[in-house]
């Protein structure tokens, strides 16, 4: 099981630039809307992407998407983990809990 991340510890991590978000809804929705600078790797792309997207599979890595029902960021994060990375969390609240918080999101 992934460990998970606070919107608070993810915030704090995002301005260090200590963390790499990566956005798992894709298409359409990170087209629209995506917590800033993170990456867009969706569950089909991960074996073919990650070590292009991700290339240091000890850096920390939070994926997200929707919100708590959506499965995509605990999926990622499983195949992820599954291909030698060790440190992926996810922020299960997802993209509705950081926009209702009130912070900055991005468009492509």
């Amino acid at each position: 099981m992934t460990a998970l991340i606070t919107r608070d510890e993810l915030k704090a991590g995002m301005d260090a630039g200590s963390v790499t978000v990566v956005d798992t809804l894709g298409g359409e929705y990170y087209a629209k809307q995506h917590l800033p600078g993170a990456l867009e790797l969706v569950l089909a792309d991960v074996e073919a992407r990650a070590s292009v997207l991700l290339p240091d599979r000890d850096a920390a890595v939070v994926t997200y998407c929707s919100n708590p029902a959506c499965p995509n960021s605990g999926q990622v994060a499983d195949r992820l983990t599954a291909l030698g990375y060790t440190n992926v969390r996810k922020y299960r609240e997802g993209i509705q809990d950081w926009v209702e918080a009130g912070l900055p999101t991005e468009a492509a």
